[in-house]
């Protein structure tokens, strides 16, 4: 399994919401290039990007910021937040981005996104399904950074991108995002049961090397953490399993915050 260290933008400056909560957010006051360059060092291959401004408002207010972390080229990125036009989409690719996330657009216009995946390939595009259990325990998913939706389950999201080659899903459980509470292993073993053939992204609650490696046992294919990377609450030690290109020494820069 692989661990892919998150970044999460808003307004340029790298933050942590509490439950998908625009109001409970922690702020860290390293640049995103610095976290950037911590995350090489520990030896990541991948970066997850997320613009929150433009998944809550559909415009891409960190695009700078996110073209100028794909022009280092250290590490790849997949970045989402946003991205509702084929035309963005390129855009990202040509700028460097290595995959594109396709959040909210999956599930109001999964026509279009079906005609990306084709355009494209699926192996440069990632859906991502934010999911909030319901009284029956259903994953429903909700758009526009977690504002919007609950109607749809998980399932039944997923459908309509089997036949156009669909590889990559990051499914994130907002109940459990930045509260380090540890992930949500029935949903991910139930969706792995339910389409063992696509590479399933676990993110939300993640804590430890304990967690990482109950999401490896169940055969995800990446876990996406933020905050407990950020805060540096695991070894990198105990990290080096996950990472592919990690080597010690390895130095590293404590967080701040504001």
């Amino acid at each position: 399994m692989l661990l892919i260290p998150a970044i999460d933008l808003r307004a340029g400056r790298c933050v942590r919401l509490h439950q998908g909560d625009f109001g409970a957010e922690t702020r860290y006051a390293l640049e995103p290039h610095e976290i950037l360059e911590r995350y090489r060092a520990l030896g990541a291959a991948w970066l997850h990007i997320v613009d929150l401004d433009g998944a809550r408002d559909g415009v891409q207010a960190n695009h700078a910021t996110v073209t100028a972390l794909a022009a280092e080229r250290s590490v790849k990125l997949q970045a989402g937040g946003g991205v509702r036009s084929a035309e963005t989409a390129q855009g990202l690719l040509r700028e460097g981005i290595a995959r594109v996330v396709i959040g909210s657009a999956a599930l109001e216009r999964p026509r279009d996104t079906a005609q990306w995946l084709e355009r494209f390939g699926p192996e440069r595009i990632a859906l991502a399904f934010d999911v909030r259990l319901d009284e029956r325990g259903e994953p429903r998913v909700h758009t526009r950074g977690w504002t919007r939706g609950g109607s749809v389950s998980l399932w039944a999201a997923i459908e309509p991108f089997l036949a156009f080659g669909l590889q990559h899903v990051l499914c994130t459980d907002i109940e459990r995002d930045g509260t380090l509470g540890g992930p949500n292993l029935e949903l991910y073993r139930e969706a792995l049961r339910r389409y063992p053939h696509l590479a399933w992204q676990a993110s939300g609650g993640i804590r430890d090397a304990r967690d990482l490696a109950a999401l490896a046992a169940l055969g995800v294919a990446a876990a996406v953490s933020g905050k407990a990377l950020l805060e540096e609450r695991i070894n990198p030690q105990e990290l080096r399993p996950f990472l592919p290109n990690a080597s010690f020494p390895v130095s590293t820069c404590a967080p701040g915050r504001s």
